[in-house]
């Protein structure tokens, strides 16, 4: 399912005494942001723009400045705001890729055609992506291997998972108990 906006990150708390803010980001790109011009807060189902007026990466660090946000105590009064790019500034993909926001909600099955569960969320720890699934039984974690993830349809809503893999790296949560 294809979003409007896509998630880019989520303030993590004001830097210095000026405005400006740290973002933990959520892509593989953090020098995207020197290019970005316009973000967008996500309020009561709405999206309203925020000018950026400054940005700068320092290691994988992402620090901006935004329209408005002149001292610390306005920085500090977005701490835990997420941040969003609508589609039509978002980076093209390479193949293989997809945004994760388009495949929220993606139905898993297994190699025998058996429904695991629902996609939840991706989890990005560095390293392997983890995917979590809702089940019938409670949430599977599964790491985002090619091993693993045999097939990942975004337009479909589809996944197929190899369930002999999963026994050995999946990880099970069963609420039943």
């Amino acid at each position: 399912m294809k979003h409007d906006y896509l998630l880019l990150g989520e303030v993590v708390r004001p830097q210095g005494i000026h405005g400006e803010v740290k973002l933990r980001h959520y892509t593989d790109d953090p020098e995207r942001f020197l290019e970005l011009k316009t973000v967008y807060r996500e309020r009561e189902g709405r999206y309203e723009p925020i000018g950026v007026t400054g940005a700068r990466v320092r290691e994988d660090d992402v620090f901006l400045m935004l329209e408005g946000v002149r001292d610390r105590n306005a920085a500090e009064a977005l701490r835990g705001v997420k941040l969003w790019v609508d589609r039509a500034h978002a980076r093209e993909l390479g193949e293989d890729e997809v945004y994760i926001a388009d495949i929220l909600g993606a139905e898993a099955y297994d190699t025998q055609g058996n429904r695991v569960g629902t996609l939840r969320e991706v989890l990005t720890p560095g390293g392997v992506d983890v995917f979590v699934f809702d089940t019938p039984t409670g949430t599977l974690m599964a790491p985002a291997l090619k091993t693993v993830l045999l097939e990942l349809d975004a337009e479909g809503g589809r996944i197929v998972l190899d369930e002999k893999r999963l026994e050995e790296v999946g990880l099970y949560e069963d609420r039943r108990s």
